[in-house]
């Protein structure tokens, strides 16, 4: 492995939120020779130093899945063990229609580690065990306010009245970004995609296994993701079209038991498991996560001393699977950039690998829900009529065989993506 030093201008870094990208791109840094410490806005909870983050609930819990890319990036920085020892490994995805009718069974790339689903909160305790393992310091109850910078550092200021200073700040504080606001304060923001998201952990839903597949089921008025466990336990993701935007707020003032009644409705007609899972989920489990939201491209990711990565910098539809994904990637070449070159270098190095990967699989994503119907788009108000179900069902199962197969939905190009860390970044990376 090549070994490479540290700019000597870039020794400390402020990472700005405590989800995902934010601990990866500490450990990254960390590898890196950058000492990084991580704010996090949310309360101190649990044990092992995790953190409660901003909006996340006790009881109820969101899935997630990490693709291979995502797998490959934190092998880089020696932390892909902490996704496998949490998570359930996803061996294919299964595509049916409201009918029950199998509309395409796609296994995954045979030649790539296995898309492991894991629940967000035991991620996040397991990330936060790793930094601290590593002597990373996460500090909660941080919510950023402002930052100054001198051109030479970045002072941030916090709502607590505290100070730190460090030579750059990492905004890795989700879509609704107080760094992307503090490069850019004519940023977009982001728009209410059509649809209101609901997830679960169901316990004890007396249907078999699915053997590691995930099923994605276009309804005839609702869109469900699940998968089934073999200790009985399941997982179900729901995108509920609602044609006028609810904030989180308002959707979780409406109640869960209202929610359950509502979704048991949509699905009434469908022949697949969606009554099942909906009956097996008490309501103190259902996770009213509110509108699916969707980010316009951002002119610029950095200024000056401060840059963005994660859903602050590009955001991706939850049906993509590639959310944290991505923000693993970007953190991990993030790090590599300010390992090898000077700040502004470093950042304009970062934006040039990391902006075209983002845009195709930003592109693809839109593509492949165009492919689906309107069924499958959290970009739509209504679900997909008679005739657009019908064009649907016909086509999925030729579109699954031919053209790539199993590739050409997955978008297996998406996850051969592999980032080499011994190999320097230069020149021909600006």
């Amino acid at each position: 492995m090549k070994t490479v030093k540290t700019p000597a201008r870039i020794r400390t870094a402020l990472v700005i939120g405590g989800g995902i990208a934010g601990p990866v791109a500490a450990m990254a840094l960390h590898k890196a020779g950058i000492e990084a410490t991580v704010y996090e806005a949310g309360d101190s909870g649990g044990s092992g130093g995790s953190t409660k983050r901003e909006g996340e609930d006790e009881g109820p819990s969101a899935g997630m899945t990490i693709a291979p890319n995502g797998l490959q990036a934190l092998e880089a920085i020696d932390a892909a063990d902490v996704v496998d020892a949490i998570g359930t490994p996803v061996t294919a995805m299964a595509l049916r229609s409201w009918t029950g009718r199998s509309l395409g069974h796609l296994p995954a790339p045979p030649h790539l580690p296995v898309t492991r689903f894991v629940w967000r909160a035991d991620l996040h305790r397991a990330l936060d065990e790793e930094a601290s393992r590593r002597e990373i310091a996460i500090h909660s109850s941080k919510r950023l306010l402002d930052a100054t910078d001198t051109g030479t550092g970045v002072t941030a200021r916090f709502s607590d009245g505290s100070q730190a200073r460090a030579d750059i700040l990492i905004g890795a504080d989700g879509l609704r970004s107080t760094v992307r606001r503090l490069i850019d304060a004519s940023a977009p923001k982001p728009h209410y995609a059509g649809t209101l998201t609901f997830t679960a952990r169901a316990v004890g839903c007396q249907l078999p296994s699915t053997e590691g597949v995930l099923y994605r089921c276009f309804g005839k008025r609702a869109y469900m993701a699940y998968q089934i466990f073999d200790d009985g336990s399941a997982t179900w993701f729901v995108n509920l079209p609602h044609r006028e935007p609810m904030t989180p707020a308002e959707a979780q003032a409406v109640g869960a038991v209202e929610w359950l009644k509502r979704l048991r409705e949509a699905f009434a007609q469908d022949r697949t498991p969606a009554a099942e899972l909906l009956d097996a989920t008490p309501e103190s489990a259902l996770l009213i996560t509110g509108p699916a939201e969707t980010m316009p491209p951002l002119q610029r990711w950095s200024r000056g001393r401060m840059t963005l990565i994660g859903d602050a910098a590009h955001a991706t539809p939850a049906t993509s699977g590639q959310g944290a994904s991505l923000a693993t990637e970007s953190a991990v070449e993030l790090a590599r950039c300010l390992r090898d070159l000077p700040v502004a270098e470093a950042f304009k190095a970062y934006e040039s690998l990391r902006r075209p990967r983002v845009d195709r699989i930003l592109k693809h994503t839109t593509a492949t829900a165009t492919a689906t119907s309107a069924a499958a788009r959290t970009a739509t108000p209504r679900p997909a009529g008679p005739l657009s179900r019908a064009l649907r069902d016909a086509v999925l199962p030729v579109a699954t065989k031919v053209g790539g197969g199993a590739g050409a939905v997955w978008g297996a190009w998406q996850f051969e993506h592999r980032i080499e860390w011994g190999e320097g970044v230069g020149e021909a990376s600006l």
